[in-house]
């Protein structure tokens, strides 16, 4: 018998979860599930976290050092590195502008966002850091009962922890008001990188250092930077190995986190189950909105401004193939080689462009997964009550645009980005979890964007180098074959 592929594992696993979140709200199990089942989510959160920092740290050292010779880069070089960023950058901001227009985390009941957003004040506290919107539940009597249900706290304790974060939260508005203008750019430059290795708060310090790295490692002679790329790309293959033992694993520890992140919330309140998925079926559209945006408008304008060669009927039927596998597989890395094929044979583009673009997009073009990013972190910071300002939102562009050129380009691996963009705005990683049931449809969905972007930028610097002989017919004789 043909063993069940890993993503019907996972989506198994998502609905046992569901069911079992439903079923132990009604049968008021919720306790048990928090204690016995809910703690192997946990592991596989750390376990995420346990690989973020490294994967990115040599993800990116490893796509930069590669480039080759210095001198090769030149002008393609800084075309294709300009043509991914934009697009990134347009991907991330138009998910923003959709989370702020259509507000899925909003479209839950009151009720159980207020419970969320207390759940979130009692991490900060427990965490030491800053409420973001200034706002503060805890310090309202009428809602003191309440967190003392939702949390083990006693009044007293709770009242304490409010207070704490008071402290904290005047002290680092002190530290900000006098702090300069280019604070954020100081910030971002690392003065100890074992420190910044040790904090997930500070990865843009680690992409930061990475990417000087990787730039000085082509600097230098060949005989000396050999070992030192051997190296990394050893190092980098052992963590791709060990995101793929942890997904082995995925299965039972979706269901689980599912299960304790549901119970959690929703407790024996089966109505509160439902809501809950009411909100994520919000969030999945949006989600599915944007990046059909990307594929369906944002490509193909860029190809009728920019490539005008190739009409847009003839682009979907060139592509559809590596769309189809990336679908299927998640994975940009292993639909690399048909992406090439789709490419070269069907849109015409020179193999000398195809094979430095092509590689360099698998890796730091991420844009399906840098739009989804921007969405998720916004829907959760609305589902608990939390209004992220421009300046925080600016911070979310910044971190998904820059993590997403350490995004490795294997399934699942956008969980661990996500993790690192909720740290930059102070947001508990945990709640990763709300959003796993409609993960994996989302992850199939915007590895095809990532793919479509890469097809896309391939094209446009291929015409810019006067590299690009496309055929329709050709592209039709290769789609009957």
């Amino acid at each position: 018998m043909k063993k069940l592929a890993l993503h019907w594992q996972i989506i198994i696993g998502l609905i046992l979860g569901i069911i079992w979140a439903i079923f132990s709200s009604k049968m008021g199990l919720s306790q048990f599930t928090i204690d016995w089942i809910a703690p192997f989510g946990t592991i596989f959160i750390n376990l995420l976290k346990l690989i973020a920092v490294p994967l990115v740290l040599f993800s990116i050292i490893n796509g930069v050092a590669n480039i080759g010779d210095p001198s090769s880069l030149g002008r393609m070089g800084g075309k294709t590195l300009l043509a991914y960023l934009i697009t990134t950058i347009l991907a991330v901001s138009l998910g923003l502008v959709l989370v702020n227009l259509i507000k899925p985390g909003k479209l839950i009941d009151e009720e159980s966002r207020i419970d969320n957003r207390i759940s979130y004040e009692l991490w900060a506290a427990s965490e030491n850091l800053e409420i973001k919107d200034g706002i503060n539940y805890l310090h309202d009597p009428a809602f003191l009962e309440r967190a003392q249900h939702i949390s083990d706290l006693s009044k007293d304790e709770l009242k304490e922890a409010a207070t704490s974060e008071v402290g904290e939260k005047m002290s680092e508005a002190n530290k900000t008001k006098d702090a300069g203008p280019l604070k954020p750019l100081v910030d971002i430059v690392p003065d100890n990188i074992f420190l910044s290795l040790a904090d997930n708060g500070l990865m843009l310090q680690v992409i930061f250092f990475a990417l000087f790295f990787g730039i000085s490692l082509l600097f230098i002679p060949n005989d000396k930077s050999k070992p030192v790329l051997a190296f990394v790309d050893g190092v980098m293959e052992v963590f791709l190995k060990m995101v793929a033992l942890i997904m082995k694993a995925a299965p039972f520890f979706v269901f689980a986190l599912l299960a304790g992140v549901v119970s959690k919330m929703a407790g024996d309140d089966i109505g509160k189950v439902l809501e809950i998925f009411k909100g994520l079926s919000w969030y999945s559209l949006t989600v599915i909105l944007g990046l059909t945006i990307m594929i369906f408008v944002i490509y193909p304008g860029i190809f009728k401004i920019f490539v005008r060669v190739v009409s847009y009927f003839g682009f979907f039927k060139a592509m559809s193939p590596a769309q189809t596998l990336a679908f299927s597989t998640s994975s940009s890395a292993a639909t690399l080689p048909v992406t090439m094929e789709c490419v070269e044979d069907n849109l015409g583009v020179n193999k000398k462009i195809t094979s430095f673009v092509l590689p360099i997009g698998a890796t730091v073009n991420m844009d399906g997964t840098c739009l989804y990013q921007a969405v998720a972190v916004v829907f959760l910071a609305q589902l608990h009550m939390i209004d992220l300002t421009i300046g925080q939102q600016l911070t979310i562009v910044l971190t998904a645009t820059l993590a997403s050129i350490g995004s490795a380009a294997v399934p699942s691996a956008g969980l661990v980005m996500l993790i690192i963009v909720l740290q930059s705005v102070g947001l508990n990683p945990a709640w990763i979890g709300i959003i796993l049931p409609v993960d994996r449809i989302l992850d199939m969905m915007r590895t095809v964007v990532n793919v479509t972007g890469d097809a896309t930028v391939c094209s446009l610097i291929a015409k810019s180098e006067g590299m690009l002989d496309y055929d329709p017919n050709k592209t039709e004789l290769k789609s009957e074959v």
